[in-house]
C-alpha cells in the first residue's frame, strides 16, 4: 500500500515551527524580551499538562508500533508503525524539550492524568470543536472532547492497558496485524481528543500549532487504518 508523504506534512510543520519557537524563545530569555508568548507556562497550565501527558501517550504508540514490526512481515502495516514510531518520537522529544526550556518537571505528583483538560460549561462529553479549530476533520476522531475517561487499566483515554500489550506481543501474523491496528485506532482517537484539547487551551503559539499538526496527522491514519482493517476483514472496535 502506497503512502503518502503529505498524511505528516502537517505535523513536520509543526514540529520545524516548534524548533524555531524554541530558538526565539531563548534569544528573547536572554535579552528580556518581555512579549507574553515569550512567558513560561506555569507547572499546571495546559501547555505543561499537554506535554507531559502526550509525551507519555506518545511513547506507549512507540512502543506498540516497534512491537508489531517484530509480529508481521507485512510491508504495509510495517511500513505504517515505522512512521508512527518516528514521528511521535520526534513530537515527544520536542514536548519533553520544552518543559526543560520551561523549567518544568516531567512528572507532578499526584497530578492526575488529563487533568488539565477542561471541559468547556455545559458540555456534555461529546465533541465542542466539530474539528475546525484544532485543524480536525469532524467526527472521524470518535466525538471527543474534554477530558475522556480512560478505559480501566489504562492511563489515559485511548491507551492500551499492559494486557493488550501483552497480547501483542504474543500474536503473530495477521492477529497481530489487526490487533495493533485496533489498538493504534483506539490510541489515536484519545490523542486527538487531548490534541484538540491544547489547540483550544494552550496559550504558546508553537505548542498550538503542534497539537493541530497532530489533530491533522492522525485523522488521516485513522481514516488509513480503517480501511487497513477492512481489507484483513476486520473493524475498529468501536
Amino acid at each position: 500500500m502506497s503512502r503518502t508523504p503529505r498524511t505528516y506534512w502537517a505535523a513536520g510543520t509543526a514540529v520545524l515551527l516548534a524548533l524555531l519557537f524554541a530558538a526565539a524563545a531563548t534569544v528573547a530569555a536572554a535579552s528580556g524580551d518581555p512579549d507574553p508568548a515569550d512567558r513560561t507556562p506555569a507547572l499546571h497550565s495546559a501547555d505543561a499538562g499537554f506535554a507531559r501527558d502526550m509525551a507519555v501517550h506518545h511513547q506507549q504508540a512507540v512502543e506498540m508500533s516497534f512491537v508489531v514490526r517484530d509480529r508481521t512481515q507485512d510491508e504495509a502495516v510495517r511500513s505504517l508503525a515505522y512512521d508512527i514510531a518516528n514521528t511521535q518520537a520526534n513530537q515527544r522529544g520536542m514536548l519533553l524539550g520544552w518543559l526543560d526550556l520551561w523549567g518544568l518537571p516531567k512528572v507532578v505528583a499526584g497530578e492526575p492524568p488529563m487533568s488539565w483538560m477542561a471541559p468547556s460549561e455545559g458540555s456534555d462529553g461529546h465533541d465542542r470543536h466539530g474539528g475546525s479549530d484544532a485543524g480536525g476533520t469532524g467526527d472521524a476522531a470518535g466525538g471527543s472532547g474534554g477530558h475522556a475517561a480512560a478505559k480501566p487499566g489504562a492511563l489515559m483515554s485511548g491507551m492500551a492497558t499492559k494486557e493488550e500489550i501483552a497480547r501483542l506481543g504474543a500474536a503473530s501474523g495477521r492477529d497481530a496485524e489487526v490487533l495493533y491496528l485496533q489498538l493504534m485506532t483506539d490510541h489515536h482517537v484519545g490523542g486527538v481528543a487531548m490534541a484538540r484539547g491544547c489547540a483550544e487551551q494552550c496559550v504558546t503559539p508553537a505548542e498550538r500549532d503542534l497539537a493541530r499538526g497532530m489533530v491533522e496527522a492522525q485523522q488521516s491514519e485513522l481514516t488509513l487504518m480503517a480501511d487497513m482493517l477492512k481489507q484483513r476483514g476486520a473493524a475498529p472496535r468501536g
